[in-house]
């Protein structure tokens, strides 16, 4: 197995151990968790480029590098909701969920017709986007949780209340975006009559 591929399946390893310390609650857990996912995360940017550098573009890898993406952030947008830490509520997972489920369900409609749907510049800003609004959340989350910081409750409501729903928000907004563009790319391949 090549380094890429060890990268990428470090990162499906890496989910247990960050749901894990998100549900687990002992000293200093989300700061755990942060760093468990900032790693996750950093294992998504040099896969790709090592594989592309190297000339160690795989099969497996293209299947298992999107589909561990995919798995890391819908886990950490799930844990958010169901532990209610966070103020977003179930719809941005729920339109997150359903635009991965349909990407996914166009590159199998594509690879049946010999074409390959390559990540687009708005899919790759909306992973990235993404993946840092939830490195930024669990960082406030280990501050305030962890750290119990003496931090005026006008600044928490900003921030639990404003400025993590934008976060999401935002995310969500590139995600149908995204979804958006793929459709209008591969509309061809949808075929009523077929």
């Amino acid at each position: 197995m090549n380094l890429p591929n060890k990268l990428t399946l470090l990162r499906v390893i890496l989910i247990p151990f960050f749901l894990l310390f998100m549900y687990i609650d002992f000293p200093f857990h989300y700061a755990v968790a942060l760093v468990i996912f900032a790693a996750a995360s950093i294992t998504d940017a040099l896969d790709g480029k090592i594989a592309r550098k190297r000339g160690l573009v795989t099969n497996f890898g293209k299947f298992l590098d999107p589909l561990a993406d995919k798995v890391l952030v819908i886990a950490a947008l799930t844990v958010f909701v169901d532990l209610n830490d966070v103020n977003m509520g179930a719809i941005p997972l729920i339109i997150i969920t359903a635009r991965e489920f349909m990407v996914s369900g166009l590159r199998l409609l594509a690879a049946d017709s010999g074409v390959v749907v390559a990540a687009g510049i708005w899919g790759k800003l909306k992973t990235a986007f993404t993946m840092v609004a939830i490195v930024a959340i669990l960082f406030w989350l280990s501050l305030c949780g962890d750290f119990s910081l003496s931090l005026s409750d006008s600044l928490v409501k900003a921030v639990d209340n404003v400025v993590i729903p934008i976060l999401i928000w935002i995310s969500t907004i590139l995600t149908v975006v995204s979804a958006a563009v793929y459709l209008k790319g591969y509309w061809h391949l949808i075929d009523s009559d077929k």
